[in-house]
């Protein structure tokens, strides 16, 4: 597989063929079996530094960032709002051009994924998205590795959506095809995804030859799926919409009954944090469930991103069937 990714920008898996994407999953397998599995130590990073840009709370992005990146021997710079206001004391050129000047790459979670493109456009490192209101890369990129190693390969899988039309459910819509995956996708009437994203998935289905649907009923989504997907009801910043979002999802919390639906070898993904709304702990900490691997992973992808984006490093292992 002839793929050089260095330089690159991730801000969107839309921009990503799918050798590439294979690429990153393959790069995440071998970072996690040469330096977890293996012991080694690979300091890939020795002499880098990455800054992060926060304008949201994070957990598993933070961590996974912050450790891998001092794993493979480089420095990772924690930036919240209090420390930086993007485009309010400093507009977002200046700033994109000062952290170009003293990092390797900037890893940013930003509410407005506008801020990511002009970033990207002034600063002269790799612009990694860390999470913005129209996509979450990072997330979606574990969830592949999660998949593949439980199931021995993507090709031919169908996941079920059953939730909120937002930005993880977009990172899948634009990259499932090119792995040969299915989608079925079940939203409540008014929290569709976003247009836009439905008709690059729409293009994408039609050129890898794979199966969307799209509905309003939760079984529908679920029949003879492989995996079920569910994430938050309410995201960062929707708090407001609280009430009316718990009454409009009602009837979307994944149960055993939801997975009577599915396929036999069924399993369960969620982005984390999660609310029992959303789904019940019979499934969630059931042997079917592979979130807490999904969380894990998100490390090794991270990692696999930055070492593609900033060195000539290639996968020793032999690549993995996808």
């Amino acid at each position: 597989m002839n793929v050089d990714l260095k330089g690159r920008d991730l801000l969107t898996l839309q921009n990503y063929t799918d050798d590439e994407l294979k690429y990153l999953l393959w790069m995440a397998s071998d970072l996690k079996q040469r330096i977890k599995h293996k012991g080694e130590y690979l300091p890939l990073m020795q002499g880098k530094s990455l800054a992060m840009i926060f304008e949201k709370r994070s957990t598993r992005t933070r961590l996974s960032a912050e450790t891998g990146f001092a794993l493979l021997g480089g420095h990772a710079s924690f930036l919240t709002t209090q420390d930086i206001h993007l485009g309010t004391n400093e507009s977002l050129t200046d700033t994109a051009r000062v952290l170009s000047s003293m990092t390797n790459a900037i890893l940013a979670r930003v509410y407005n994924h506008n801020d990511l493109d002009l970033m990207a456009k002034e600063a002269t490192v790799p612009i990694i998205n860390g999470l913005s209101d129209l996509y979450h890369p990072l997330q979606i990129l574990a969830d592949y590795l999660t998949l593949q190693e439980h199931y021995g390969g993507l090709q031919g899988l169908t996941t079920a959506w059953i939730g909120d039309g937002n930005n993880v459910l977009h990172s899948f819509m634009v990259s499932a095809a090119k792995l040969g995956m299915h989608l079925r996708i079940a939203t409540p009437r008014g929290f569709e995804p976003d247009l836009r994203i439905t008709k690059i998935s729409e293009q994408n289905s039609k050129e890898y030859g794979t199966k969307l649907l799209l509905t309003t009923d939760p079984l529908e989504a679920a029949d003879s799926a492989n995996v079920l997907v569910t994430d938050t009801w309410i995201s960062m910043g929707q708090e407001e919409e609280k009430k009316e979002r718990l009454k409009a999802f009602q009837g979307y919390q994944i149960t055993m009954q939801t997975a009577k639906s599915a396929a036999s070898n069924w399993t369960f993904l969620h982005c984390l944090p999660r609310k029992p709304e959303e789904v019940d702990d019979e499934v969630f900490y059931s042997p079917q469930s592979l979130v807490f691997q999904e969380a894990e992973n998100r490390k090794w992808t991270i990692m696999a991103v930055m070492v593609s984006l900033l060195t000539d490093y290639s996968p020793q292992l032999q690549k993995p069937t996808f």
